[in-house]
């Protein structure tokens, strides 16, 4: 087992073998979670950046299909309609 010490700036260094094994390189972006054990250090999962048209239309429905435009009006409203109830 290696250990390891907290800079002053609050940084950790991560044993060269552990970034290795794991492919860890510079950037890499991490989750902590607080565990009764002590600290769960996992990679962060990012989902690709998607537009709207990539997606709509990938869940069922009953519901005739909406076109980009009226969904994008309808998203319109809701914002309006939570304004003006003080929601935002």
């Amino acid at each position: 087992m290696e250990t390891t010490r907290l800079s002053t700036k609050g940084q950790i260094v991560l044993p060269k073998n552990i970034r290795t094994s794991r492919a860890w390189g510079p950037g890499t972006e991490f989750t902590f979670e607080e565990t009764g054990d002590g600290i769960l250090l996992r990679p962060a999962v990012h989902f690709a950046r998607t537009e709207l048209e990539d997606v709509a239309g990938c869940l069922r429905s009953k519901r005739k299909a909406k076109t980009v435009a009226e969904m994008r009006a309808a998203i319109g409203r809701e914002v309006i309609r939570r304004h003006d109830r003080g929601r935002y």
